[in-house]
């Protein structure tokens, strides 16, 4: 199993903070928001892991992370010229993954869930995951059946199906690159993640996983306030999301 921490984009919600650095660069209370993508796939026993990022951060990004040495691990790094869509990760990732499964996460995903279990135990097919929302319409939805097995997928929905909400981290076999490369452009001009969980979802291989704790996505002030407080509270009790030998 690879890694791969999608930390491209503009950052545009995050403006004018977003004109000077990366969206994934900022404090997330005391470390950088992209170590917690990083240390969730650390944890989960990936030791190899690709970081995609906007061409303007590079330096910033390998001043920070190096070469993985410092995390027990092995870093790489692609440049995204322009954010065309999650999907497109697959794409400039297709040399890194090779023959290998995969482990996307987006860099400004922060997860309380451990999810070395669902990691490990992959084996083929695709797997995503799902956390219950108040507001399922503001994101991909998805429904399945007693067996985990994704019966829909929806992206923001007017009637939703479900109020499971599709978070920020995917698995899948290395069939994902050419089913990547077969997406076409959305009405946004972008490669959409869901339609890569449809492409599996059609050869009825896409699993899904209920996921508890905490999920921040931390492209709004309000979600990177809430996601630095939930930080803090737990570095106070003493219970870090981020082990001490990984800062």
């Amino acid at each position: 199993m690879k890694g791969i921490v999608l930390a491209g984009g503009a950052g545009t919600r995050l403006r004018p903070l977003t004109y000077v650095t990366s969206k994934q660069l900022l404090p997330v209370y005391n470390r950088p928001m992209v170590f917690y993508p990083i240390q969730t796939l650390i944890d989960a026993g990936i030791t190899e892991i690709l970081l995609i990022i906007a061409p303007k951060n590079a330096g910033d990004f390998l001043n920070l992370l190096g070469n993985g040495d410092k995390f027990g691990c092995k870093f790489s790094y692609e440049v995204q010229p322009h954010p065309d869509g999650l999907a497109q990760a697959f794409i400039i990732g297709e040399r890194f993954i090779g023959d290998d499964n995969v482990t996307l996460i987006l860099g400004d995903n922060l997860f309380e869930h451990n999810f070395t279990p669902e990691i490990q135990s992959f084996k083929s097919g695709g797997r995503i995951f799902a956390k219950q929302v108040a507001d399922p319409k503001r994101f991909g939805v998805v429904a399945f059946d007693k067996n985990n097995r994704v019966t829909s997928i929806e992206e923001k929905p007017e009637q939703p199906k479900s109020n499971y909400a599709i978070p920020g981290l995917y698995i899948f076999d290395n069939t994902v690159v050419a089913k990547a490369k077969k997406i076409k452009p959305s009405a946004r001009g972008e490669l959409e993640i869901v339609d890569v969980h449809k492409a599996y979802l059609r050869e009825k291989t896409l699993d899904v996983r209920v996921i508890d704790g905490k999920w921040y996505d931390c492209g709004t002030f309000e979600s990177l306030f809430e996601a630095s407080d939930l930080v803090r509270a737990k570095a106070l009790k003493k219970q870090p999301l981020i082990a001490k030998q990984e800062l």
